[in-house]
């Protein structure tokens, strides 16, 4: 069969899908792992679990391949037989889809790399690529009809597998699922919006979310995915979490219930319908009455109003817009710093080191945990700096270095305490600083942290429920100004803008040429008010070690060779090249977000001098 007739049928209506392989196999007496290996050793029993989903009314067979990779199958020992058991894998569900007699879709399944080991590294991208592109040109030469993607729990991982499935075979259609908790976070912490968008970017021919902790979790996750790509949608979950009863796992959805979600999934937008852990023939044919005659609808993205408040319930006054946010609306030039929050709980040397410098900054931006490194927390940091200084801050959260209730926690915290721009940022990997053995927890994205933020400014919770009082959050993001791929940057930008970010914040640049870049990039403008990043170079080593070790930096030829060649001057002329740069970014930046080396304050006031400040 062909693409358009695959997509041709998504279009026409909801695809009734197969359930689970493992648990039926089990039923037939296959146990012993790989359950792949029965391809060749009992295709008897594949081939009458296909019949059986067949007989339920699906009309898609998903092969018994979803660990049939390299990867999965070296700790069995197989890795040399990726060939032979996909190819099976094929036939078996080729030979019931002929002895069915009706139309059927054939899936080549194909599942994530294996879970890493401890004391082993993980594989890196090419060749995470070379194994899937192994499995997929094996499913494509037997004969499938399309390619299933299935349980990833990395968004990076699916988008690496997405591009191996279509480098081996363009013209076969791509469905791309992930697995969620009941969080609707992938356990890597992808959110269903951001994986939606992405995957639509890479070329997926549809999207979704199957295995996941049970139909109702899928179905809410959906929800969140389906305005973020217009692609069809499928749905396919556990029955349910397990339970261990006699000596057995037992799902403990329904076929009813699971129909009666089924349902709900289609009305969200779904169009692909099926099962996987725990569900049988007979979750399949209750689906198919369940969703006989629904028609897959879209909801389409809208703003949310922010909710009104209960009868009884306290309303805020709305606050005031921040100055920093007023000066950037009004058009005027804001100067920002940059500082790190002290190793020690006593703030006042710091504070002291910046006074000087105060008055000529709008916002103090500080830091959370730089190159995580055991520090005074950002938020309080910034509310110290507010209280004592009279400065406006922006305080960095990292959600690298929090999970979700924690940053539902900070935030609330620092609109308690009046600290109001914050900055959406991934943070630095614990590994590199004070704590390597630390957990990198990333609950979200950083795009994901702007849209609970706005969220937060709407009246509603990650959950969609309502806070007490919406908050009035001064929301910034980052762009890599630096980023050698302008074009992911840039989606990553959308995804940001689209949240609801108000301003952005860049590494450092050096030359005007990077904003050039960009603004062909962009056709224009900056979509939202850009502070650049400056940080001026003190010394030929200060530029080698920002080159080579500092990531989102790179110090241009041209900068590097004055730097070297002024010896001793090396500092003033590092302030030179910021003053140069800061003159021809004059009316297309918003500001100047100054990181003074060494904690050096004065460096403000040096670059800025009469004719700039």
């Amino acid at each position: 069969m062909t693409t358009s007739s695959f997509l041709e049928r998504l279009a026409r209506g909801t695809l009734l899908a197969d359930g689970a392989m493992g648990t039926q196999l089990y039923a037939h007496g296959v146990a012993a792992p790989p359950l792949e290996l029965a391809n060749v050793e009992r295709p008897d029993a594949v081939r009458a679990v296909h019949l059986s989903y067949l007989s339920a009314g699906a009309e898609l067979l998903e092969t018994n391949t979803f660990g049939a990779n390299a990867s999965m199958l070296a700790s069995h020992g197989m890795q040399g037989r990726v060939a032979e058991l996909n190819r099976a894998g094929v036939a078996a569900a080729r030979d019931a889809a002929r002895l069915h007699g009706q139309q059927v879709w054939v899936a080549g399944a194909m599942g994530p790399l294996a879970p890493i080991v401890i004391g082993r590294d993980a594989p890196g991208p090419d060749a995470a690529f070379q194994v899937f592109a192994e499995q997929a040109e094996a499913l494509a030469d037997a004969g499938a009809d399309l390619f299933l993607l299935e349980t990833f729990g990395s968004l990076a991982q699916l988008r690496i597998a997405v591009a191996a499935a279509r480098s081996v075979a363009p013209g076969l259609p791509v469905v791309a699922q992930l697995t969620v908790n009941d969080d609707h976070l992938t356990p890597d912490g992808d959110t269903p919006e951001d994986a939606a968008a992405a995957l639509a970017e890479d070329g997926a021919d549809a999207v979704g979310l199957n295995c996941s902790v049970g139909p109702f979790a899928a179905r809410r996750a959906l929800e969140r995915m389906a305005p973020a790509a217009d692609l069809p949608l499928a749905w396919m979950p556990n029955a349910g979490l397990p339970a261990y009863e006699a000596g057995r796992l037992r799902y403990m959805a329904s076929p009813a219930y699971f129909a009666d979600v089924a349902r709900e999934a289609v009305e969200t937008g779904a169009v692909i319908i099926g099962g996987c852990c725990g569900t049988t023939p007979e979750h399949v044919a209750a689906a198919r009455d369940a969703v006989r005659g629904v028609a897959p609808s879209r909801r389409t993205t809208a703003p949310r109003a922010t909710p009104s408040a209960p009868e009884g319930r306290r309303q805020a006054e709305p606050l005031p817009p921040t100055k920093l946010a007023s000066r950037l609306a009004s058009g005027e030039f804001v100067v920002t710093v940059e500082l790190k929050p002290p190793r020690g709980f006593d703030v006042g040397p710091t504070l002291d080191k910046l006074r000087a410098s105060a008055g000529l900054v709008d916002a103090v931006n500080v830091a959370d945990n730089p190159l995580a490194q055991g520090r005074m927390s950002a938020l309080a940091t910034s509310s110290l700096v507010q209280a004592r200084l009279g400065v406006e801050t922006v305080m960095h959260l990292a959600v690298r270095h929090r999970n979700l209730l924690a940053l539902h926690s900070d935030l609330l915290g620092a609109h308690a305490l009046g600290v109001r721009n914050v900055f959406a940022v991934m943070g630095d990997a614990p590994r590199t600083g004070d704590y390597p053995s630390a957990t990198a927890v990333s609950d979200i994205t950083a795009s994901g942290l702007i849209r609970l933020i706005a969220g937060f400014n709407e009246g509603v919770d990650a959950n969609g429920r309502e806070l007490d009082t919406p908050t009035s959050f001064f929301i910034g993001a980052a762009l890599n100004l630096n980023a050698e791929d302008v074009d992911a940057e840039l989606r990553v930008l959308e995804r940001k803008v689209a949240a609801g970010a108000h301003f952005l914040l860049s590494q450092p640049v050096y030359e005007p040429e990077a904003l050039d870049r960009w603004e062909r990039a962009l056709g224009g403008g900056f979509p939202l008010p850009l502070v650049m990043g400056v940080l001026p170079l003190r010394s030929a080593a200060h530029a080698r070690f920002l080159h080579n070790e500092a990531p989102g930096i790179v110090i241009p030829e041209e900068a590097m060779r004055r730097i070297e060649a002024s010896g001793e001057g090396a500092a003033a002329e590092g302030v030179a090249i910021a003053r140069e740069l800061l003159g021809a970014a004059q009316g297309r930046v918003a500001g100047a977000y100054f990181m003074p080396p060494f904690e050096r304050y004065s460096i403000v006031a040096e670059t800025l001098g009469p004719q700039l400040g």
